[in-house]
């Protein structure tokens, strides 16, 4: 993730799904489906026979030739780099998501779906090239320590860090580290005429995949869940049956941006809200050792009320798997913009020198037969830009721009028509929010203007938002227009051009993001979601299509 990157936390990861939102997060939305994808258990692998001298052949080949480049090439060439670069080149000419992780990387990757991490606990944002604290994650060792949300940390372990050019990625590895081991943080705070010098021992944090989990209303309940990880079917369970003792009757799932991960919590969490033993998925493979058709077999906790599902163009994979299956048995509306389309399964093998390989070893298909794959060739920037190909073609616009093969039709169970061979498409569609992604806007996003400036805000009236409850601050606060200006000059001091038309066009956008952050720090995490929802024309549709069973049963042809 590029250092301009705002709001991480010490996993590595967007800190808020908002984020993802951006035009800037396409090409970490493609990363992160090649790099995770739908995973499935780790079998044996065995090398197939069929072909076994033309293999042999190859690898002779190889063999030769890289020995001949180490031996007698004119300069000193890096044989362990060349190798790696001829294998990323062969699983290229494969597919898209077949790909090699060397050994250096694979921490860094599994990260990305394991439970929980050993490190400080810190949610951290980088604005001037100064790293600044978000919030420490609740109970975890930094808040104990009394690390305090704006704090900026000048130094890790005696490194210096602000204004070091260093990577989101380098100083996440710098707060990780063995749990029990501990690390001295300079911290810089406000009002405070010295820097302050914390040591903090490392522990186990969780690593939450259920982002928000709240009651809208007495009876409409909203989850978000950003990928699917080793502990997310937990976390999901845990959460729906506490929304459902508070009075859930009725659920928003929001899958937006949701880049896939382990196919056995994904269809759990599905077979929660499918009845009797329907099919959920399958997958084909060459021969039969990878073909596999997965069915509901519990009885889950929500299999009856209105359920509506969000999904836009970063749902990929794993999530593709539980809104095709929904949508399939006719058991949820499907809210958004057309899915990612990566319908393609990945085994990951472990290789001797610690590296892995994660190989393409099956298609997965929907319930009704539907494949989600998207059309991919040999040309690898081109299915790297489909994305952008689809907002210069108006899909992210206006359903009508976006084109299915007849050929490719199915029925779902009610005998609604969907489309295979390129992602899952919603039942209701709602365009792209032009303001969000307008060039000035993501500009204060990039670069981390608009979560600094809550920040110092927070900082600066924290006393007299501890004296608010939520519920006064939610119904009183507003961002005036002097604090836009005031935004307007900071973002001047960083290179965002100030432009008085784009500003007075994202005014609404951004009164509520900057609210939302103060909220976040002041509040939690349910209070920025709770703030976010006002601007959020997604969500206000879903919330509408889930209260409303008239339409919900039209549209379901029951």
């Amino acid at each position: 993730m590029p250092v301009s990157s705002p709001a991480a936390p010490e996993i590595g990861r967007p800190a808020t799904a908002w984020w993802r939102r951006g035009w800037l997060r396409q090409t970490a939305l493609l990363l992160l489906a090649m790099s995770c994808g739908v995973l499935v258990a780790n079998n044996p692998f065995r090398p197939s026979s069929e072909n076994p001298d033309a293999t042999a052949r190859g690898y002779l080949r190889f063999k030769e030739i890289l020995s001949y480049v180490d031996r007698d090439y004119a300069d000193s060439v890096d044989t362990e780099g060349l190798a790696d670069y001829a294998v990323v080149q062969m699983l290229e000419k494969l597919d898209p998501h077949s790909v090699y992780i060397p050994a250096r990387d694979r921490e860094k990757t599994d990260s990305f779906l394991q439970s929980d991490y050993d490190g400080v606990g810190i949610e951290f944002n980088l604005f001037r090239d100064t790293m600044t604290v978000v919030a420490p994650l609740s109970g975890g060792p930094a808040e104990q320590a009394g690390v305090q949300p704006g704090d900026q940390i000048l130094s890790l372990g005696g490194k210096r860090v602000s204004g070091a050019r260093l990577t989101t990625a380098r100083l996440t590895e710098l707060l990780r580290g063995p749990r029990g081991s501990s690390v001295v943080l300079e911290l810089r705070r406000r009002h405070q005429p010295r820097p302050l010098s914390l040591s903090i021992a490392r522990s186990r944090i969780p690593n939450t995949s259920v982002d928000a989990a709240y009651l809208v209303d007495e009876q409409t309940g909203y989850i978000k869940v950003s990928r699917f990880a080793s502990n997310t079917y937990d976390e999901f369970k845990a959460a729906l049956a506490d929304l459902r003792r508070q009075g859930l009757t009725r659920l928003v799932l929001d899958l937006r941006g949701n880049p896939g991960g382990y196919l056995d919590r994904a269809t759990r969490l599905a077979d929660e809200f499918i009845a009797g033993s329907r099919k959920i998925v399958y997958t084909d493979g060459k021969g039969e050792q990878y073909d596999s058709q997965t069915y509901a077999r519990v009885a889950g906790e929500f299999e009856e009320g209105a359920l509506v599902v969000l999904v836009d163009e970063g749902s990929a994979s794993a999530a593709e798997v539980v809104a095709g299956a929904l949508q399939d048995h006719d058991r949820a509306l499907l809210v958004g913009r057309r899915t990612f389309g990566k319908g393609l399964v990945q085994q990951p093998i472990a290789l001797s020198d610690g590296g892995e390989l994660r190989l393409t070893i099956a298609r997965y298909y929907t319930p009704a037969g539907r494949s989600i794959q998207k059309p991919y060739g040999a040309n690898y920037a081109e299915y790297s830009a489909e994305l952008t190909g689809r907002s210069a073609r108006g899909e992210l616009q206006s359903a009508d721009s976006v084109h299915f093969a007849k050929a490719l039709r199915f029925r779902t169970d009610h005998g609604r028509t969907v489309y295979g061979g390129g992602g899952i498409m919603p039942d209701i569609f709602v365009p792209r929010d032009t303001l969000a992604h307008s060039a000035y806007y993501t500009r204060l996003l990039s670069r981390g203007v608009a979560r600094a400036f809550a920040l110092n805000f927070y900082q600066g009236h924290k006393a007299e938002l501890e004296g608010l409850r939520f519920e006064q601050f939610n119904a009183t606060f507003r961002i005036t227009d002097a604090q836009l200006v005031s935004l307007a000059a900071q973002a001047a001091q960083v290179g965002v051009n100030t432009d008085v038309a784009a500003v007075r066009r994202c005014a609404p956008l951004l009164r509520n993001l900057l609210k939302a952050f103060i909220a976040r720090s002041a509040y939690g995490p349910v209070a920025y979601y709770t703030v976010l929802r006002e601007q959020d024309p997604e969500l206000q549709r879903a919330l509408h299509a889930v209260n409303d069973s008239t339409a919900q049963l039209a549209l379901l042809g029951k």
